[in-house]
């Protein structure tokens, strides 16, 4: 009997393997992973913990008291929102929803790789556009879309390159892809980017038909544990969404603590505040010791290692690990001489740079 095997698709799928700290007693500094260095915010906390006495009931299959708790925060119709197992369950849903084998999704050269393990385990054929300078490029993406082009995929601002494009080349994007194709929006580090000029594409979203807007509990409120994401769109792309998602695919206490996470605006400000500072500083001292730091408008930078015959990436990353300290490689991104890391508190960046300090000079 022969054995089942997996879709070509699947095939090219690399399994996600997180940086971990070594079970050896010492208290790690992770900035491989995007968190909130603050924390969730303590209204999120009591709630969940007010629902821990719940747990055997199922959760809201409606997902009400949430959703309309986002559309409340961001004026928007509370009919035209889905929640999701954080924003990665919603990207695979769209994908799966809306792109199959034959069909093609266009996504940017250094974009989101959640964006290809969506589009491969549909069966669908994923696009790339180049990127400028870690930017991405609009006509590219314009360039490469066809009939076919049934999703593309725009990280903004993008995880892990940090930078962002101004909503008037959102707007031309939108109006220079093909009217059957969906343009999926990732805005999970909107919150952070507070730029005149950027949006998270909400207006795009009401004016159009064929737009979906993607966001995360994970970053500036801090629930990356709980997994909770939403997305605002048409009714027809919700509609479908619905249809296929599991029923009770965000947890009670999830619910809870998110919607309660939106009343919180102290914590967001002291979030935001956190990172106005760090951020700033972390980009310097990143390049007085030598690493090229690319503009992010993020809680993260991407930081290229100087080429060095005698030390790569690795060594950086190894002689980091003897500190306690993780980072994040990015080669998967196309960037094997970069690597991306997250603003932490003030004692945990300080030492970083001590530690980077130590190997560059």
């Amino acid at each position: 009997m022969d054995l089942l095997s997996p879709r070509p698709g699947v095939v090219q799928i690399k399994p996600y393997r997180a940086q971990r700290p070594p079970k050896d007693g010492r208290r790690w500094i992770d900035l491989s992973l995007t968190q909130n260095p603050l924390g969730p915010s303590p209204a999120a906390l009591a709630a969940y913990r007010n629902a821990a006495s719940h747990i055997h009931r199922y959760p809201d299959w409606g997902q009400d008291a949430l959703r309309h708790a986002i559309a409340r925060r961001h004026s928007v119709d509370v009919d035209h929102i889905v929640c999701s197992a954080g924003s990665e369950e919603l990207i695979h849903l769209v994908t799966q929803a809306f792109a199959g084998p034959g069909d093609e999704v266009l996504c940017h050269e250094h974009g989101y790789r959640g964006f290809l393990k969506a589009v491969r385990a549909a069966g669908a054929t994923a696009v790339i556009a180049a990127e400028r300078d870690m930017v991405v490029d609009v006509q590219a993406m314009i360039d490469r879309a066809n009939e076919r082009t049934k999703l593309c995929f725009l990280a903004n601002p993008n995880n892990p390159t940090g930078t962002y494009i101004p909503i008037e080349a959102v707007q031309r994007l939108r109006a220079g892809l093909p009217s059957h194709t969906l343009l999926v929006l990732d805005s999970a580090y909107a919150d952070y980017c507070r730029r005149p000029d950027y949006s998270d594409g909400t207006e795009i979203v009401e004016t159009s038909d064929n737009v979906l807007m993607i966001q995360t509990f994970s970053k500036m409120h801090g629930l990356a544990g709980l997994r909770v994401g939403w997305g605002y769109g048409p009714a027809g792309v919700i509609e479908a969404i619905n249809a296929i998602r599991n029923a009770f695919n965000v947890g009670a206490p999830a619910q809870a603590a998110a919607t309660a996470a939106l009343t919180d605006r102290d914590h967001e400000d002291a979030t935001y505040a956190h990172n106005a500072v760090w951020l700033p500083w972390l980009s310097r001292e990143l390049e007085r010791v030598g690493l090229r730091v690319y503009p992010s408008v993020c809680n993260f930078v991407l930081a290229r290692v100087p080429p060095d015959p005698s030390m790569g990436v690795q060594a950086v990353i190894d002689h980091l690990a003897g500190r306690g300290i993780l980072v994040k490689p990015v080669a998967d991104y196309g960037l094997p001489d970069c690597l991306r890391i997250t603003v932490g508190r003030e004692e945990e960046s300080k030492a970083l740079i001590a530690a980077l300090a130590e190997i560059l000079g």
